[in-house]
């Protein structure tokens, strides 16, 4: 890890980093092993644990050397075996004493890790590996079942019991190597009463490791699946024919042929043709074509000359076929064609528990390890508190049993109720794992410690977001010292302090805008941070949302990947839709594993595994499909925004068209840093080199020959517009704009990547520099600029990760633009502004892993914000009820800008004390015959208030006077707090004094904030002297027509009115 470059930091604490760094992907890695709860529950079950008999489940008791003598003579007469001790199993070291001590007392052989030897060769000096773990089983005796070797076996068993702490092996010499019944092991202390034969030792914490042989399964070695072929991946459309090849790993150019002529000759023998489709052919068929026919089949066919060949051959079977190719397989191309027709599949032994038999069969509680681990963590959690146990269980058990509950709290404090201690962690996403190493960091309890954490909410719904910030400030209270780099609203507001970086990003960055409290914050007119959480600034809800075209939309039917339990979902094409849920709920195993994966299939071939499901109809609508993902565009710093995009080709084919590269011969390639002639030899094109440190981290260093240019002298002589190609990779973006707009092929692409909000970075900025918002916009200005045909699917995984509120903002806009030209933009996404801005929802829940994977509603915001069940409706319905940002008022307790779009009811906070509704003439004052007055609400705000013809608003204190004025087409509200202009206060209209003329801008609030009810809209502005009513169409399913008392029908949702 490089030094940061800075002079000096002052009270740094030993620091922790807690990271979105990606999990491992070894298969063997589990939540439960990350988070150490695994060890404690191998430690739990090995010491507290009931064994029973893994084949009939009773109970297993000791067994006395008489038992283990009459099960070895029940054996066949004259059969021949060992009787080994095994002293050391599974140990590492060189054991020289030890096998001097062995011979001492009369024993001339040992068996070593399974290879029989002398001991008199192995007392000499260290003859094993002292690295290496060794077992070591003494040759007691060797003897063969008879009669009259009953005492003598009887002896031999009870030494070896002695020597090997109550373990004795027999190995019957005569069965072969890979029988497995040719070694027993008995123990005095375990057996099963129906004395079925067990192969044990004394229960130890690595009985239960799956990555140790001593528990793991011997068929799977602890991985707990197996590849196998899948029929449903072998025969895609069961409706189809032979003849049309629905076969797929025989449907080849280069076999078809040849395994047409099997089929044919298979459906003479069995009665079927090629013709017939799969459901119709008959079941026995069926089977022998997937599994293979005993017998040979009559194969006759005319070749290319016409002439009649016969012959018999085997038929092996589709599925035999894939396996043994895949096998067979020399190239990693071929092996991945075959595994392309392969799920994995729990192993048949141990059914995905990827344990042995005998450590299964312990129990704690009625339940095995692997059915505890399979439940989920809050499961897990109430059964550990509610376990019955023995006194002398519950003594044993009490303290492991704590430290057990102590992590699993944590992991419930940080949202992952809904994961199980089996999951593989190469399936978290970069959220979960970084809060599993959280909940890790909070249970080691430790003190005085900076923790630095990098966007711990990202993944997390907002339902979950406050126990997160719960377990953050409990984590502070410990006496640690937390930094978190984060967007997340509810954190900020949380947070003690906060620094805001800024202004803008890249060179328009860089300075410390604000270091101080949330107020502060708010306050402060020049951070962007603080005017989106203030209400200055916000995103605004789309006043018409994108409709549906009927029978234009994807469907995936059978759904039951994971938790899916069987659903059928429709996705709209044409729209902005976005897949919502709590977190575990399935959205990534329905729009990435089944959706995405199977378009990329059907419409590329892709060599990719769909999650399970029966069908996807609609697919005719859409002819690309593209997944933009924040994964890095390139790894190594030769590739940049100017390579990807593209734009890099046609920037050196303009300079090797210059005068001065014509005259020198140049061509394109002359101008490439990744070839040879151009670029510069010492660095390779890399522009710098690295200097190797030994103990130190490696030093990189300007090139002493370009100077960091990666061109060599006589290419750096070629400039267009005088600048070189070294200066131009330098140039920001938006430089880079004005530089080339004269070529249109070049501008394109650097308009697009401004429009992204990317213009501060350089052209050829490196992509290991860039952030992974930053590479998913550069991705997303690539899919821009290209020519769409309007039927592309683009899916967005989460997009708002790491982005600002102004980014999203941005983002936003690229996605309408993409919508705009006829594709299908969707996301999986818990952040509130983009779900409000979706045109459909698709909501799943209601909760997280088993509590899962149903459709709970799809329709807009607004129907999801309706649906009780819906944790995501309950946090979107006030935004689209007013905002929440907007409705918070400003620091001062003004409100600067009031929208009403159809409203019906409007309810108030204690800020507006009263507010009163009346229908005016603008030539003259309000009559008492025309007021409708919205009583004060207990709470001192007012809790129901009627919008209906209404065009003059009187509040107190906060607004002394609102009155109205009409037009054709609008209908203008003004309003004075106490000035001498606009309609008269309360005061003097009873005074009878005249009124004046309306007004059209209103002073702002005084007291207070509003919070809204449906339909009601509050924006922020910078400005705080200013409240604007006006009539929008309608957001509200509630509104309807109604007429004044004047007579005169209220204007419709579609008339302009302001």
């Amino acid at each position: 890890m490089d030094k940061p470059d800075v002079d000096f930091i002052e009270g740094l604490s030993p620091a922790v980093s807690i990271d979105q760094k990606s999990t491992s992907k070894n298969p063997r890695s589990t939540v439960g092993t990350i988070t150490e709860v695994y060890d404690y529950l191998r430690l739990l079950f090995a010491r507290a644990g009931r064994p029973h008999c893994p084949v009939c489940g009773a109970p297993i008791e000791r067994q006395t050397p008489q038992q283990i003598v009459d099960r070895v003579m029940a054996a066949d007469e004259g059969t021949r075996f060992q009787v080994l001790a095994p002293v050391i199993r599974g140990r590492k070291g060189e054991y020289v004493d030890l096998f001097t001590q062995l011979q001492t007392q009369g024993y001339s052989r040992v068996r070593v890790d399974g290879e029989t030897r002398q001991l008199a060769d192995l007392t000499g000096g260290p003859v094993l590996a002292k690295q290496k773990k060794h077992t070591i089983e003494v040759v007691v005796d060797r003897l063969a079942v008879k009669a009259t070797a009953k005492q003598r076996l009887t002896d031999s068993v009870e030494t070896a019991l002695g020597l090997a702490g109550g373990l004795v092996v027999f190995d019957y010499v005569d069965r072969d190597a890979d029988d497995p019944e040719r070694e027993q092991r008995y123990s005095e202390k375990m057996s099963c009463p129906n004395d079925h034969a067990i192969d044990t030792d004394d229960l130890e914490p690595r009985s239960f490791s799956f990555n140790s042989p001593f528990g793991a399964c011997p068929e799977c070695t602890g991985i707990g699946t197996k590849m196998e072929v899948d029929p449903e991946l072998v025969v895609t459309d069961p409706g189809g024919t032979l003849a049309d090849g629905i076969i797929q790993p025989w449907s080849g150019a280069h076999v078809a042929d040849y395994f047409g002529r099997l089929l044919e000759a298979l459906g003479q023998e069995l009665g079927f043709t090629m013709d017939d489709a799969w459901r119709d052919i008959p079941r026995g068929a069926r089977d022998a074509i997937l599994l293979g026919h005993a017998t040979k089949v009559h194969v006759r066919h005319r070749n290319r000359y016409g002439r009649e060949r016969s012959y018999y051959t085997s038929f092996e079977g589709v599925i035999p076929y894939v396996e043994r190719r895949h096998r067979e397989a020399e190239s990693d191309t071929s092996r991945e064609r075959f595994e392309g027709f392969m799920r994995e599949v729990p192993c048949p032994v141990c059914q995905g528990s990827r344990l042995k038999p005998v450590s299964m069969a312990v129990t704690v509680g009625a339940k095995s390890i692997a059915e505890v681990c399979a439940m989920s963590i809050d499961e897990t959690s109430d059964f550990l508190a509610t376990v019955e146990l023995s006194s002398r269980e519950k003594q044993i058990a009490e303290r492991v049993l704590k430290e057990i509950q102590e992590r699993l709290r944590f992991l419930l404090d940080v949202g992952l109720d809904y994961l199980s201690l089996d999951r593989p962690s190469g399936s978290l996403s970069g959220g979960e794992a970084q809060r599993i190493r959280l909940a890790t960091q909070i249970g080691a309890g430790l003190v005085g410690v900076l923790y630095v954490l990098d966007e711990p909410s990202i993944g997390l719904h907002q339902r979950d977001n406050q126990r997160l910030i719960e377990t953050l400030v409990r984590l502070k209270d410990l006496g640690n010292t937390l930094i978190v780099v984060e967007h997340d609203e509810d954190t900020i507001r949380a947070a003690d302090w906060v620094v805001d970086v800024g202004p803008g990003a890249g060179e328009h960055g860089g300075q410390v805008v604000h270091s101080g409290t949330v107020q502060g914050l708010l306050e402060h007119p020049d951070s962007p941070t603080g005017q989106y959480l203030s209400g200055r600034e916000e995103i605004p809800v789309p006043s018409v949302r994108r409709p549906r075209t009927k029978g234009r939309e994807l469907t995936v039917h059978g759904a039951r990947e994971n938790n899916l339990r069987d659903i059928d979902v429709s996705f709209p094409l044409g729209v902005f839709t976005a897949v919502t849920g709590v977190s575990g709920s399935g959205k990534s195993t329905l729009v990435n594993d089944i959706l995405y994966t199977s378009l990329a299939k059907q419409i590329y071939n892709a060599r990719t595994v769909p999650g399970r499901h029966t069908k996807i109809t609609g697919v005719e609508h859409v002819d690309k499909v593209i997944h933009v993902d924040q994964s890095p565009i390139g790894r190594t710093p030769r590739s940049n925004p100017a390579t990807y995009t593209g734009v890099f080709d046609h920037v050196r084919k303009l300079f090797a068209s210059t005068p001065e590269a014509k005259v020198r011969g140049y061509q394109q390639g002359r101008f490439s840093f990744n070839v040879k002639g151009g670029r510069c030899e010492a660095c390779s094109g890399d522009g710098t080199i690295k200097i190797e440190m030994n103990f130190l981290p490696d030093v990189y260093v300007p090139c002493e020959v370009c100077q960091g240019a990666r061109y060599n002298r006589e290419t750096l002589e070629v400039h267009y517009k005088g600048k070189t190609i070294a200066e131009v990779l330098d140039m920001p973006i938006e430089e880079a704009v004005d530089f080339f707009a004269a070529i249109p092929a070049i501008a394109r692409h650097l308009k697009t990547l401004v429009e992204v909000g990317l213009g501060y970075v350089r052209l050829g900025q490196p992509a290991t520099t860039l952030s992974g918002g930053e590479a998913q916009r550069v991705k997303l200005s690539a899919e821009l600029q290209k020519r769409s045909t309007g039927r592309t699917v683009y899916v967005l995984d989460e997009p708002t990760t790491g982005l600002h509120f102004e980014d999203i903002r941005k983002l936003l806009l690229v996605l309408g633009r993409l919508v705009d030209a006829g594709n299908t933009v969707l996301v999986i996404e818990h952040n509130l502004d983009v779900i409000k801005t979706a045109d459909w929802l698709v909501d799943m829940g209601p909760e997280g892993g088993r509590g899962g994977g149903t459709l709970l509603v799809a329709g807009t915001p607004e129907e999801v914000a309706d649906t009780p069940q819906s944790y995501t409706g309950q946090f979107l319905a006030p935004l689209l009820e007013g905002g929440r940002r907007a409705l918070a008022g400003t620091p001062r307790g003004g409100l600067d800008r009031l929208d009403l779009r159809c409203p019906r009811v409007l309810r108030t906070s204690p800020g507006l004390d009263a507010l009163d509704l009346r229908v005016v003439e603008p030539d003259r004052a309000p009559a008492r015959e025309d007021v409708e007055t919205a009583r004060p609400h207990s709470g001192g705000g007012l809790d129901g208030l009627d919008l209906r013809w209404s065009r003059v608003l009187r509040t107190s204190p906060g607004l002394d006077a609102l009155a109205g004025a009409r037009s054709s087409t609008t209908c203008v509200a003004g309003v004075s707090t106490g000035s001498t202009s606009g309609w008269s206060s309360p005061t003097e209209r009873q005074r009878g004094r005249t009124s004046r003329p309306p007004l059209r801008t209103l002073a702002g609030v005084s007291t207070g904030s509003i919070c809204g009810g449906r339909a009601f809209c509050a924006r922020r502005r910078v400005s705080t002297r200013s409240l604007v009513l006006a009539a929008r169409p309608p957001v509200s399913r509630g509104c309807r027509r109604a007429r004044p008392p004047g007579g005169r029908a209220r204007p419709s949702a579609g008339e302009a009115v302001s």
